[in-house]
């Protein structure tokens, strides 16, 4: 019952010592107390009362007894970190137990060296436990002990092997009413979806356990790092650090055990490094190795040695002393069969390449090299990148770029069956290495074509496809609705002039947690992008130029080792030139950010040179002597997404020029070969509390004549999003809010409250052209390797050919002429990029509305 009802059953143990029992019972009551303890409490209590649980099983002369809380005791003391004294209450209880008691007893031994990492042991005891548990008919711990043989041959990389025995445990506990153990069922399929690379699947189980373990009231120490190796492997580092920091506080609020401490401490030391924090990986891990050298848990001392190595490197440290240690990690890793042998070796090679030592290399990354036609997606591509190195250290360009293309081939097929468009993002930092050593490969042997294939290889790949999602999940919905509810009412009590409620903020950010967590889960369905585009094969070159013809230009900007490279495409042929570095421009680009805001407001016209002087600087270092060859023709701008900020306008070159931005030239492509639909619909939308009221929308109404306009009450989610399916137009003007913190709800204020990313991706087809006339709607994230989230970015891959945004806070009412005259243009038979250019034009020279003409973009090709 302990672990069936953990609450019942301590409280019938209490009940039992209330009563004076013989030393038979009292043992019993104090073992239950004592697994109680240990396993959802305090160790040092746990302690007390196996070992008074131990002396009264003595008292009763009951070997069996005896043996099996000895059992008992050997795990919490191995929990506790006395590994030797835990070693030796097993000894001692094996010699007592008999029979089925003695089948228990080897089953918990097995578990313990689970723990301690000595799987050969563990499956040695295992396979002497479980014939005996199975011929006395012992149905629950039989089904424990499949479940702990499954779980060892994971650890090993056996995935098939641990299936079939997840498969079979489970069948057994579906006869029990073991609900804590059927919940750990959950659990460890969940752990095998994700070995075997079922990302989604792995989050949806995962989060299925966790609320069977929070019904029992069950803490979930041993899950909550389960799941943070998930979102690791699903590039959401820095979460998984957060989490793991979290539960070891919760850990050590209640005594509980060294072990899973050192566990805690080590999975966040592995996302601290993905998360770019070196300094926090170091701490966690070196924490980690003394408590698992203390409890003589080779394996994860080994594994944590693994982390500080390479938190180390990170940090900047070179010698010769750090390659011999990551050898010998790498050494230890495979003497014990760890799966993760190939990263220490690729680890050690990576460091003496950095040291010029190309000999004492090679070994280490041939190796590691060896991974590459097996195991998980992740492991592969460990090994592409050991060959690609061994190659670029060969000199061999041609080497490189083959292993490069191999390993990110293995990662599209990874990301493909992620069906959330964020996790596809941030898969792609998997990829990061791979890519900018194809690209350095490329530039040296191929010239400026094989520059632009590779860079485009790598760029926006996740807006290739649609992110996938289920017909109607109804659980999903009705979250979104209650959030949308919650976020309303929380916006109305900060700007009714009184205080935020914060029980109202607390909700809303429940409500997005479980919104996202069940995105997340969704599977993907294939790499086919909108009207069965597929973005997955190989970047055609020459179907480009033939697009572009005698007189679009598309500049496509391509950053190798922090400096921006310009690719200029057009006229048949691809042209580099070296323009500044990426940093310096980033920082300009944020100036210029400065300077928008401020030029927002009127009496700020002083600073309108200023911001136009940065806008030259920020040409010199975004497109250097490019600049002096873009002809007079339209251009179509390609940035890296660190750069998607930037208010190309502004630029000299392209300020009085017609000009589009898209995220990759095949993006650019999709766009121009998106067909409009059929009917011409078109849709306005206005939402509350603008301060210019969202004044084009009667008068654009009244210009259009047969449109749907939504505005007032009418203004709701659900009604805008059925009119906006399938439309050929749609104009939406609405306060835009950008959520840095967690982009997909990012979102546009309806009358119902928020219209976030997540809704847009609900869509059968969005708008053709769309038109966001609000602050910020052109503003991203950037997540993985090259990668976007935002609101444009949700629209691109779901049939919009051309979106007008804003990247910056504008002034409403200079906004209105500007929509005005751009739907001028649009009437007239331009594309959305032609009728911006016409209306920055038409505005009124003060510095207000200049302003307010730079801060908007087009997107796409419509």
């Amino acid at each position: 019952m302990v672990f069936a009802d953990p609450g019942e059953a301590l409280a019938r143990a209490e009940e039992v010592l209330g009563a004076s029992p013989p030393p038979l019972h009292a043992s019993v009551a104090h073992q239950v107390i004592g697994i109680w303890q240990r396993d959802f409490g305090d160790t040092r209590r746990a302690l007390a009362h196996l070992r008074r649980a131990r002396d009264l099983a003595a008292r009763a002369e009951s070997a069996d007894r005896e043996a099996d809380v000895l059992a008992t005791l050997g795990v919490a003391l191995v929990h506790s970190g006395r590994t030797r004294e835990g070693l030796a209450a097993f000894e001692r209880g094996v010699a007592r137990g008999t029979g089925h008691t003695r089948a228990r007893v080897l089953f918990r031994r097995a578990y313990v060296w689970w723990v301690l990492g000595r799987h050969g042991e563990a499956l040695e005891d295992v396979r002497r436990a479980v014939p005996v548990l199975r011929q006395a008919g012992d149905v629950i711990w039989t089904a424990r002990a499949l479940t702990l043989r499954a779980t060892v041959h994971l650890a090993l990389g056996a995935v098939e092997r641990a299936e079939a025995d997840f498969t079979a445990a489970e069948s057994l506990w579906d006869t029990t009413g073991q609900e804590h153990d059927k919940a750990d069922a959950v659990e460890s399929r969940g752990l095998a979806a994700f070995r075997s690379g079922d990302v989604p699947a792995a989050l949806r189980l995962l989060d299925e356990a966790a609320a069977r373990y929070a019904a029992l009231g069950t803490p979930t120490f041993m899950l909550t790092i389960r799941r943070c190796e998930v979102l690791m492997a699903a590039g959401l580092a820095p979460e998984a650090l957060a989490e793991a920091d979290a539960a070891t506080a919760a850990l050590d609020g209640i005594g509980g055990q060294s072990t899973r401490r050192a566990e805690l401490l080590l999975v966040a030391a592995r996302a601290a490094r993905l998360a770019d924090d070196p300094a926090t990986a170091t701490a966690r891990a070196a924490a980690a190795v003394r408590l698992f050298a203390g409890q003589r848990r080779a394996w994860y001392e080994t594994h944590a040695r693994l982390v500080l190595t390479e938190a180390r490197a990170a940090a900047g440290r070179r010698s010769g002393r750090l390659v011999a240690q990551a050898a010998a990690v790498a050494e230890r890793l495979a003497a014990l069969g760890a799966p993760a042998a190939p990263e220490a070796s690729l680890l050690a090679g990576r460091i003496a390449l950095r040291l010029g030592r190309r000999a004492e290399a090679e070994p280490h990354l041939a190796s590691a090299a060896r991974r590459r036609h097996s195991g998980p997606p992740l492991a592969r591509m460990t090994g592409w990148a050991a060959q690609a190195l061994r190659a670029e250290a060969a000199g061999s360009a041609r080497g490189v770029l083959e292993a490069c293309r191999r390993g990110l081939d293995v990662l599209d097929d990874h990301r493909m069956t992620l069906g959330a468009s964020e996790l596809r993002a941030r898969a792609t930092a998997q990829g990061a290495e791979l890519a900018a050593l194809a690209q350095r490969a490329s530039l040296v042997s191929g010239g400026p074509r094989r520059l632009l294939e590779w860079s485009e290889r790598w760029r926006a790949t996740a807006l290739s496809a649609p992110p996938a999602r289920p017909p109607a999940d109804p659980v999903l919905l009705s979250g979104m609705t209650a959030y949308r509810e919650i976020a309303a009412r929380a916006e109305e009590a900060r700007t009714g002039g009184g205080r935020p409620v914060a029980a109202l903020e607390r909700e809303q950010r429940r409500l997005e947690r479980e919104i996202r967590s069940r995105t997340l889960h969704i599977r993907g369905g294939g790499a086919a992008g909108f009207g069965g585009h597929d973005d997955t094969g190989r970047f055609d070159v020459g179907r480009l130029l033939d697009r572009l013809g005698g007189e679009t230009l598309l500049v496509e900007l391509a950053v190798l080792d922090g400096r921006v490279h310009v690719l200029l495409c057009g006229r048949g042929r691809v042209r580099r030139f070296e323009a500044g570095l990426l940093a310096e421009a980033e920082r300009e680009a944020e100036h210029v950010q400065a300077g928008l805001r401020r030029l927002a407001h009127p009496g700020a016209g002083a600073r309108l040179p200023l911001v136009e002087a940065a806008g030259a600087r920020l040409q010199e270092l975004l497109l250097g002597p490019a600049a002096e060859r873009l002809g007079t023709g339209p251009v179509v701008i390609v940035p890296p997404g660190r750069l998607h900020r930037v208010p190309w306008a502004l630029l000299p070159a392209l300020r009085e020029r017609v000009h589009s931005v898209s995220p990759s030239a095949r993006s650019w492509l999709r766009a121009g070969e998106t067909a409009a639909p059929a009917g011409g619909r078109q849709v306005l939308v206005r939402g509350p509390g603008l301060a210019s009221g969202g004044a084009e929308v009667p008068e654009l109404a009244d210009r259009y004549g047969t449109v749907t306009v939504l505005e007032g009450a009418a203004a709701r989610t659900p009604r805008v999003l059925r009119e906006l399916d399938g439309a050929a137009l749609a104009h939406i003007a609405a306060h835009g809010t950008f959520r840095a913190d967690s982009p997909l709800f990012s979102s546009l204020r309806m009358a119902d409250g928020p219209l976030i990313v997540h809704d847009f991706e609900r869509l059968a087809r969005s708008p053709y052209r769309i038109i966001l006339s609000c602050c910020d709607t052109a503003r991203f994230a950037t997540v993985g390797a090259d990668e976007l989230l935002g609101l444009v970015t949700a629209l691109l891959p779901l049939g919009t050919a051309g979106v007008v945004a804003c990247s910056a806070p504008v002034n409403d009412a200079a906004v209105v002429p500007l929509m005005l005259a751009l739907h001028k243009g649009l009437d007239s038979g331009l594309s959305l990029a032609e009728a911006l250019r016409d209306a920055r034009a038409a505005l009124p020279a003060d510095a207000v509305h200049q302003a307010t003409g730079w801060a908007f973009s087009a997107f796409g090709a419509a």
